[in-house]
């Protein structure tokens, strides 16, 4: 559905862009201006004008032109598939490969050459991603590189590079390489000079990023299949190295003899993302409804398959030397987090007619308690894990989003969804204050526009609203509230009073059901004011 979508939107763009080419040459006979289309026609022989762009940066004109690609390059190939069997899809059997030349147009795109970063700077972005924060992410960059291959690879690689790097070191570099960034993924969305590198440097940016994941996943998706990157099993298959670099990017992994424990590391992640995708699919999206016994049945098979997870790779992951032991704690995080969405679902329909039938009442508690457990699991984690903390400035961005959705499910359950729920109120309040205090500690060296400050913020926020400071006083255990009576006022969790800019949907936190379905954060929008991109 994204190719289609993408390749529908491409022939209407470039549809629009010959009549506008059209226009733009009438009227420059009619003003004796023949040179409005000079830099069209030029093919680069001359040196054009950098022209601004939205950011007030220079962008070279050759930067700006989808049109200087050609409908059919010259050096365009039919390659016959000699791997596939009798029984393939037709038309599986051939595709296009077009072999390129040096391209002048990527080192115009260089930052470096532009002047945005001094290859000092440059350099130290790379050393702390390659050395920190490639690590939490399984080494998408393949092997090592040095800064000067990362420039011949791909100028949009070594801008996602830099606007990570610049992110995490708080450099104030960091707007100017963002900019950059989705000016040039802009002006790659329509070349036929793509390779495995922008695909590197697009997931890069989906990752880390904030508020581009969408945008740099379909365009990595659809750029992978351009380059029929999913072509490369058949080599990896048979010891070629190149391509199993190839295959692992695409497929994110795939076990040959170059495996090591970056690969362990990525199928665990895999089994745990693929675990919640299966969730997602069987419990659809359906919030009002309640749960039924029959879907109870499959909660709990479903923590079966995370318990099995867990401790299948919690035992085989060592400690790493860039990350120490984030590959196991690593885990631990995503397993909670997993089980905080699986048996967040007891809360379907609360307040329906139906909701915690009679035949179902003892097992909704049991999971509703069990999704607390979860939720303070993974605050506890952060506030007495100092390893962890140190590991917060270099996790992506979903990690932000894990401990923002932990902190609205603790509170509310707290202050409204209590009943039958074994709940310390005093115990949570304190907890979430912890948490509070050390994320204020820890964003204290971030820079403004990392998503955890934030969340640090708004987690400051709803604590003092659900329970200001003068109520903060010691309160009795195993307290219960009856749904049919909240005891709060709902303004209580509308943040958008403190928290503008990206909206919620782009986090993707909209897909929790907690969230999704009791108004939880009614205008939530934390206050990344992020470069918009814009067409270039």
């Amino acid at each position: 559905m994204i190719l289609e979508s993408d390749a529908d939107w491409k022939t209407k763009t470039e549809s629009r862009l010959k009549a506008l080419e059209g226009a733009l040459g009438k009227l420059g006979d009619h003003l004796s201006l023949p040179e409005l289309l000079d830099y069209e026609m030029d093919d680069g022989a001359t040196e054009t004008p950098d022209l601004p762009n939205s950011s007030g940066l220079l962008v070279p004109a050759s930067r700006v032109s989808p049109t200087e690609e050609k409908h059919m390059p010259s050096n365009f190939e039919i390659v016959m598939d000699d791997n596939a069997g009798p029984a393939a899809i037709p038309g599986s059997v051939v595709f296009p490969v077009i072999v390129y030349g040096v391209d002048a147009h990527r080192a115009e795109q260089d930052i470096i050459t532009r002047g945005v970063v001094t290859v000092e700077q440059a350099q130290a972005y790379l050393d702390i991603y390659q050395n920190r924060l490639d690590h939490f992410l399984y080494r998408i960059m393949g092997d090592r590189k040095t800064l000067s291959e990362v420039r011949k690879a791909s100028p949009l690689l070594l801008a996602a590079v830099c606007s990570v790097g610049a992110l995490h070191l708080g450099a104030p570099d960091f707007e100017k390489c963002y900019q950059e960034f989705v000016t040039i993924a802009a002006a790659q969305s329509f070349s036929r000079r793509n390779t495995v590198e922008e695909v590197r440097g697009l997931c890069i940016g989906a990752f880390w990023l904030s508020g581009l994941e969408w945008q740099c996943i379909g365009a990595a998706v659809r750029i992978a299949t351009d380059i029929q990157l999913h072509r490369s099993i058949f080599k990896a298959l048979e010891g070629d190295r190149t391509h199993y670099l190839r295959t692992r990017l695409y497929y994110l992994v795939y076990m040959t003899e170059h495996a090591v424990q970056d690969d362990a590391r990525l199928i665990s992640q895999v089994n745990l993302w693929s675990a919640q995708a299966d969730v997602y699919d069987t419990f659809g999206i359906d919030v009002e409804k309640p749960l039924t016994a029959d879907m109870i049945d499959r909660i709990r098979r479903f923590s079966i398959r995370l318990d099995e997870i867990r401790a299948y790779w919690t035992e085989r992951l060592a400690h790493n030397r860039y990350v120490g032991n984030y590959p196991r704690k690593g885990v631990g995080l995503h397993y909670h987090f997993a089980k905080l969405y699986l048996y967040s679902l007891a809360f379907r329909g609360i307040g329906k007619p139906g909701f915690k039938a009679p035949e179902v009442a003892l097992d909704i508690d049991e999971l509703a308690n069990s999704a607390l457990l979860s939720a303070t699991a993974i605050l506890r984690a952060v506030v007495q894990d100092q390893e962890i903390q140190n590991f917060l400035n270099g996790l992506p961005t979903y990690f932000d989003i894990m401990i923002a959705f932990a902190v609205v499910f603790v509170l509310k359950v707290s202050t409204k969804f209590a009943a039958s729920v074994a709940i310390d109120t005093s115990e949570i309040r304190s907890l979430v204050a912890d948490l509070v205090h050390v994320l204020k500690d820890v964003t204290s060296n971030m820079h403004t526009r990392h998503l955890l400050t934030s969340v640090t913020r708004g987690a400051e926020t709803l604590l003092e609203r659900c329970c200001p400071p003068e109520l903060r006083g010691p309160f009795p255990s195993n307290a219960h509230v009856t749904i049919s009576q909240p005891v709060f006022d709902e303004n209580l969790y509308n943040m958008s009073s403190h928290w503008t800019g990206t909206s919620t949907d782009n986090f993707m936190m909209g897909e929790f059901d907690f969230l999704s379905t009791q108004d939880v954060l009614n205008g939530f929008q934390p206050d990344l004011q992020y470069p918009v991109p814009r067409q270039v």
